[in-house]
């Protein structure tokens, strides 16, 4: 029987959305990293841009943990590998501290790992300490390792800041509002790492700002239980998967990949923007991003757009998700009013709005069996296309999300989380139908595949 591993970590928490946990997320790992140690950073709940941060500042892959959409056991199993590996794991929360259900205080309490509290101390002083001491005693059980103020303003405002903690509270120090490390965002959150050509630059003044206010030392070790490990069934095996990626398609989860990795599939990635062709293989994934950027060069990549109509119409497997699926409409309208053409092999308009269209956890029930995952999108879609199913949220957050198909091809604005039911995802991509998969359910409430924590990051 394997045994629990013990590796220091910290939760990285907030009072709410907007506080700057990414930065300071990124900032520890870097800080960590710099001083020689293997540095391994998680991302609660359903991110993909906050992960491509935290791989280029940690150096090392980053993976989903979450209670519901991951699992329990599959998280237990992803924090247990990494504590193999790791002199130090960062795990940053999403949203506020005790939103949702589960909440980040779920998870860390869950777990046993402390929470570290990011606070912004923009025009605060004593005020500061009343925040941080509801924090931490809000829930007694809650394990709870210190205060971090983000966005200071002088040396003599942090020194307030510090000065107004009570109770014992640990000081992890500040980071100032002046040292040009914040890192910019659009309308679906940060913008992706592979656009900031000076992020590491941005990452190694956070870093050398953060040491410069606190003591460089590691978090108490926390005890990591050995979770089941189950291996994953070579459904895919010899099965080639051509994956969009490039500017426009760049949201997967390396869960997700690694699952089709450990199922026998092999990965083939393009770039639906710059390539001509589709790579030689059997089935097609089109993960969701930023296709409403570069719609007119999609639709004017008119090779790329009949080679895709080609695979579609061999009857080839083809899956879409979110800006995947958008890329597959008649057309794409964004929001300075410019449409562009796209595939049309899903009849209907896609048209961007200023405003959040839909944010939601979903779970839905396909032929091949119940799959889970999000969504989160700004645009609006007509179709007169019937959905053969529609997600339902577990929390009663906004949107039950339509999943079209036509013959092999699958579109949804759901991004799933393929370990959430490796038998379902393995029917969808399988070029042959195996009715001993389709129809599969789905794993009782956990993911059951065991998929490689360790590998190597997948770039953007």
């Amino acid at each position: 029987m394997n045994q629990p591993r013990h590796c220091p970590a910290v939760l990285i928490a907030a009072p709410a959305s907007g506080q700057g946990k990414t930065t300071v997320t990124a900032a520890l790992a870097r800080l960590h990293r710099n001083l020689g140690r293997k540095v391994r950073v998680f991302k609660c709940g359903p991110d993909f841009l906050d992960p491509m941060i935290h791989e280029r500042a940690s150096g090392a892959p980053v993976y989903q943990l979450d209670m519901w959409m991951v699992g329990e056991q599959e998280s237990r199993r992803l924090l247990w590998e990494a504590a193999g590996e790791a002199d130090l794991i960062l795990i940053e929360g999403v949203m506020g501290l005790f939103d949702g259900t589960p909440s980040s205080a779920d998870l860390a309490r869950h777990f046993g790992v402390p929470v570290l509290a990011v606070i912004d101390g923009t025009a605060m002083a004593q005020t500061f300490g009343a925040l941080a001491l509801g924090l931490a005693r809000y829930q007694a059980d809650l394990p709870f390792a210190g205060v971090l103020a983000n966005r200071v303003g002088t040396v003599r405002h942090a020194q307030l800041l510090e000065g107004s903690l009570t109770e014992g509270l640990r000081w992890y120090g500040a980071l100032s509002r002046e040292t040009g490390i914040e890192l910019p965002s659009r309308h679906l959150g940060l913008v992706q790492a592979s656009e900031l050509n000076d992020l590491d630059l941005r990452l190694d003044a956070a870093a050398e700002a953060l040491a410069g206010s606190c003591e460089v030392a590691l978090p108490p070790p926390v005890e990591f239980a050995a979770p089941e490990l189950i291996e994953a069934e070579p459904l895919l095996a010899g099965v080639r998967i051509a994956v969009a990626r490039d500017e426009a398609f760049a949201f997967t989860y390396g869960a997700s990949l690694d699952l089709l990795r450990a199922m026998g599939a092999e990965l083939r990635f393009f770039s639906p923007i710059h390539d001509q062709l589709l790579p030689d293989a059997d089935s097609l994934y089109l993960p969701g991003g930023y296709p409403e950027l570069h719609h007119q060069a999609l639709s004017q990549n008119t090779a790329m757009l009949q080679a895709i109509r080609g695979h579609h119409a061999a009857g080839k497997p083809l899956l879409a998700e979110c800006g995947g699926m958008l890329y597959l409409l008649d057309s794409l309208t964004d929001v300075e009013g410019t449409r562009a053409e796209l595939l049309g092999l899903l009849q209907g308009d896609a048209v961007m709005q200023k405003r959040l269209a839909a944010l939601a956890l979903q779970t839905v029930e396909l032929p091949e069996g119940v799959l889970r995952g999000h969504t989160y999108h700004h645009s609006l879609t007509s179709t007169q296309w019937q959905p053969i199913a529609r997600g339902l949220s577990p929390n009663g957050g906004r949107g039950a999300e339509a999943v079209y198909r036509q013959g092999r091809m699958t579109a949804s604005y759901v991004h799933f989380y393929f370990p959430s039911n490796p038998a379902a995802v393995a029917a969808l991509f399988a070029p042959e139908r195996d009715a001993a998969i389709a129809g599969k359910p789905a794993p009782t409430g956990d993911c059951i595949a065991t998929v490689g924590a360790g590998l190597p990051a997948i770039g953007p």
